[in-house]
């Protein structure tokens, strides 16, 4: 299968497009940029914001299917400026569902736990009603209805407090914090599920040989605090010399309003006999492991 990946540059888009090909697919990276120091494989310019730039790019490769990763995901710079996170989140899907959905090709677009508002309590379904609490979830369900309405082959794929080797992510921070901090002072009453970039990939993967289109919840499964995931992050990696401290996320300095408990269920997997993804905390061994 011919696969165009965006955001191919960032954090889950080296690891998507390494294992696309080591699945025997052929990718076309595409991005808008790479970070300065940055040395990545071979990769097409495609600006999903400009409709003239992503209609050139797929008409030119003519992919089977696009994994839309592309996003702007600065949670508290969507909160500084909406209508960034508008223009990238809900305007670059936009164009990239209508031109899939014109030519017919299947599109996977990868969402958030943040399009609801944490008030259940127990873990969402795919099902449950939606409402953001932030722009950055406001502009990511904007997509969702774009790839909903303008694709009839998609996949809208939700997923969470995602971590990877390359780039920059919670974890990472927590160990480059521990280098020179005695004391890390971490959210304690915000509950979702980490999720290891290898693991959303794998499954986002399996999602494009399926013919059941639709929305999933893909998250490394059971759930913490960011506190208690701090505590994991540095006692998998030996760290002693750091001790991590609760605190409440009113005391955290944040313009974003943030969901409390934005736990994802798996509902569309477990419904097919497919959830079969490791838990947070095998996800987080595998990034130490990776990390080295």
């Amino acid at each position: 299968m011919r696969v165009l990946v965006t955001g191919a540059n960032g954090m889950l888009g080296i690891d998507l497009c390494a294992m696309l090909e080591r699945a025997n697919h052929q990718v076309i990276r595409t991005d808008v940029s790479v970070k300065e120091g940055m040395t990545v494989p071979a990769w097409e310019p495609m600006d999903i914001t400009s409709a003239h730039s992503v209609a050139q790019t797929v008409l030119k490769f003519q992919p089977d299917a696009v994994i839309h990763g592309a996003a702007y995901t600065d949670v508290d710079g969507c909160t500084r400026d909406p209508d960034l996170a508008y223009r990238i989140n809900a305007l670059g899907t936009w164009n990239l569902a209508s031109i899939c959905g014109t030519h017919n090709i299947t599109l996977a677009y990868v969402s958030t736990d943040f399009v609801f508002d944490g008030a259940k309590g127990t873990p969402y379904t795919e099902f449950d009603t939606t409402n953001p609490l932030n722009p950055y979830g406001a502009s990511k369900l904007a997509g969702e209805g774009f790839v909903a309405k303008l694709c009839r082959k998609h996949f809208i794929a939700r997923t969470s407090w995602l971590f990877g080797v390359n780039g920059k992510s919670f974890p990472g921070t927590m160990l480059n914090l521990a280098k020179s901090k005695p004391e890390l002072n971490i959210v304690c009453d915000q509950v979702g599920s980490p999720t290891h970039t290898v693991d959303l990939a794998r499954k986002l993967i399996e999602l494009l040989d399926s013919p059941l289109y639709g929305t999933y919840h893909i998250s490394n499964t059971g759930h913490c605090s960011w506190f208690d995931l701090a505590k994991y992050t540095l006692e998998l990696a030996g760290v002693t010399s750091t001790e991590v401290k609760p605190m409440p996320a009113a005391q955290w300095p944040s313009p974003t309003v943030r969901p409390a408990y934005s736990v994802l269920r798996h509902y569309s997997l477990e419904l097919q006999g497919r959830d079969d993804l490791p838990t947070w905390q095998e996800g987080l061994q595998e990034y130490i492991r990776l990390r080295g």
